[in-house]
């Protein structure tokens, strides 16, 4: 005998979305930090945009803006790719959600140690 999958739903805030694109990026290497999401007075009123990604899902496909701080003397193409896939792959892993696409915006670049 088989288990009957039991009834219900799971839901996932968009703060946790939010949370695991962030924590993706950041673990990329030649990622410095994750910058503030560029915008006027409308983004003051929007949760999570202020944290470096912006999400929207459409018919269950996840499509994504994230705004980075590169370290300087890395390649930025290489690093952008690399955090797409990374990115991609984790929501895809983690929620089994679809990614439709991961855009990546360099805000600045990092001259720290």
């Amino acid at each position: 005998m088989t288990d009957p999958q039991p009834a219900g739903r799971t839901t996932i805030a968009p703060e946790v979305l939010l949370t695991i694109a962030r924590l993706s990026a950041l673990s990329v290497e030649g990622v410095s930090g994750i910058a503030q999401v560029p915008g006027g007075f409308n983004r003051l009123f929007r949760r999570g945009e202020s944290y470096g990604v912006r999400a929207e899902v459409e018919d269950e496909v996840v499509y994504l803006d994230v705004y980075l701080v590169i370290r300087h003397g890395v390649n930025v193409r290489e690093v952008s790719r690399k955090v797409q896939q990374q990115v991609s792959r984790t929501i895809s892993e983690m929620l089994g959600m679809e990614v439709g696409h991961v855009n990546i915006h360099i805000e600045e670049i990092s001259f720290a140690e």
